[in-house]
């Protein structure tokens, strides 16, 4: 899946620790982008010779590589059922004041 930068929370691949408990290493976190981890990657975009990643895109590494690790199937979700989820989110969040 890749990074929807109109939906997502963008950083720069740099400041990626920060938003991973644990705070790891900028070069685990580059090694999970460029290279991955039991063949799953970190998403990333290049945008203006800068790589970026998305809270959204760690979260779904994390759940990709623990199901791995746990012997399930990756979640996944079709783009129709992310586009749903974030309309529904949106509305619910319109529906607080937010």
């Amino acid at each position: 899946m890749s990074i929807d930068i109109t939906n997502e929370n963008v950083f720069p691949v740099r400041e990626a620790p920060r938003h991973i408990p644990g705070r790891p290493s900028q070069a685990s976190v580059w090694r999970w982008v460029l290279h991955g981890v039991g063949g799953i990657k970190l998403d990333s975009i290049l945008m203006g010779g800068r790589r970026l990643t998305s809270s959204e895109a760690i979260q779904r590494f994390a759940d990709a590589r623990t199901a791995a690790v746990n012997g399930e199937a990756a979640p996944t979700r079709t783009p129709r059922q992310r586009h749903r989820a974030i309309h529904a989110a949106d509305a619910a969040l319109a529906r607080d004041g937010i």
